[in-house]
């Protein structure tokens, strides 16, 4: 080819991409743009809404058992479901609002805590009430707010980390009804996961804090969706079932769908190359179906996941944070939280495990030793602890504004983390119980 035709060649492709550069642009940038725009939209949304905080104050004796926190749970999921549609998400920002249920310790005086936006309280109220009437649920001042924002700093050290799944969260973790409480008919012999906690937090000194995070998102099926054709998105409860349904199908052992035939054109074509196929021997078919071979401990498997996934699910991000004053702040008791969240462990299901990139412990870099710099390390821990306390406080999820760092819980496995016990159940001398629940006015009193 001459070189004059190359030349002319070149000539024009440049032109081209002189006068049409800017086409690919909406393509290329539309992902990083779209995160920005929704970024933005959504903390302007945020900065909207007024938040309150609810205390729980227990009384002496609460015979409810923990079922009743997951009834509780199970109304609070349709009270505060409230998906946006495409205008409320893109142009509004609206999100669906999770709720943050808190078992925090002060100077060793245990309180449970309740952070959500304000249009859910008379809703959150109704359903604690209808199953606890003996509690009191009074708004009290958000306790964070009283910690100096600047930890960790000279004076105030923390150590925490946001926890994850070790399996993926069709696997249920150990819930209440493992614990045998519901079969015993006295309080004293109950066995009760959070009387260890309440125990635990007893024992914190005046100057330390054990703080204990559950944020709680109701996953459903957006009706909104729904009318543009599209039966499930992404983050829904159907598209979540259905990968479930199918780890479960493939757990026990059932037969996939045969493989799609072969294109006529790429069938000749194998024959021509290799040959006519060999003739396939005809497997005998076996009396049993796969379930029946399953072992004792891969139904109890599949019967839990099963059981699981037809609870109403919330979307959760749990965490801890343990502070102090450094002259009374003792380091390894932050292994309280650790053992809280162990209790709800199983070999054969799944247990709850701290989350690395949020843990405050930084570790020594094995292929990049210039990071175990002492002073790169201790940027990086205190950049770490910032990002964690900043999450605390704001309740917000671990990679905010990214998704990720959350997992699918039901309410059973909620209500074992977070519920009520009574005091024969746990008999911690920090916590502050009622005489008696206050009265309403009656109705009947005259108002003139």
């Amino acid at each position: 080819m001459p070189i004059e035709e190359v030349v002319s060649i070149l000539t024009t492709i440049w032109q081209v991409i002189e006068n049409w550069w800017w086409v690919v642009l909406p393509f290329a940038l539309w992902k990083p743009v779209s995160f920005l725009w929704l970024w933005w939209r959504i903390d302007t949304f945020l900065s909207k809404q007024r938040w309150i905080t609810l205390e729980i104050k227990l009384p002496k004796i609460l015979p409810k058992p923990i079922r009743a926190m997951e009834v509780v749970l199970s109304s609070l999921h349709a009270a505060i479901y409230q998906p946006p549609d495409l205008w409320e998400k893109w142009i509004d920002g609206q999100i669906q609002m999770s709720m943050a249920i808190e078992m925090v310790a002060i100077d060793g005086e245990p309180h449970f805590f309740i952070r959500m936006p304000v249009q859910y309280r008379d809703a959150v109220e109704s359903s604690f009430y209808a199953q606890y009437s003996e509690i009191e649920i009074v708004e009290a001042d958000d306790y964070t707010k009283y910690i100096p924002q600047s930890i960790p700093n000279k004076e105030w050290d923390m150590f925490g980390s946001d926890y994850k799944l070790i399996k993926d969260d069709y696997y249920p973790i150990k819930t209440y009804t493992e614990f045998e409480t519901e079969q015993e008919k006295t309080e004293e012999k109950k066995i009760d996961p959070i009387a260890g906690l309440l125990e635990a937090m007893a024992k914190i000194k005046k100057g330390e804090q054990l703080w204990i995070q559950l944020l709680i998102e109701p996953i459903g099926d957006a009706d909104e969706i729904k009318a543009f054709g599209q039966v499930t998105t992404k983050g829904s409860y159907s598209a979540w079932r259905k990968k479930g349904e199918a780890l479960r199908d493939k757990l026990a052992r059932r037969e996939v769908t045969s493989p799609a035939l072969k294109p006529i054109i790429q069938g000749a074509a194998e024959i021509l190359i290799s040959g006519p196929p060999a003739e396939e021997k005809k497997e005998e078919r076996d009396i049993f179906p796969p379930e029946m071979k399953l072992t004792p401990g891969e139904r109890e498997v599949l019967a839990a996941m099963e059981k699981k996934m037809s609870k109403p699910i919330f979307n959760v991000s749990g965490r801890f944070i343990y502070l102090g004053k450094r002259d009374v702040w003792f380091k390894p008791n932050f292994r309280l939280a650790f053992s809280f969240f162990n209790e709800y462990a199983t070999n054969n299901l799944n247990a709850l495990f701290p989350l690395g990139q949020t843990l405050t412990k930084i570790k020594k870099s094995l292929f990049f030793p210039f990071l175990n710099n002492k002073t790169l390390m201790a940027r990086r821990h205190y950049l770490r602890c910032r990002k964690l306390f900043r999450n605390y406080i704001k309740r917000l999820s671990p990679f905010f504004p990214r998704t990720g760092g959350t997992y699918m819980l039901s309410t059973e496995e909620v209500a074992s983390l977070f519920h009520f016990p009574s005091e024969e159940t746990a008999p911690a001398p920090g916590v502050t119980r009622i005489e008696s629940k206050k009265g309403t006015v009656p109705p009947s009193l005259p108002t003139e």
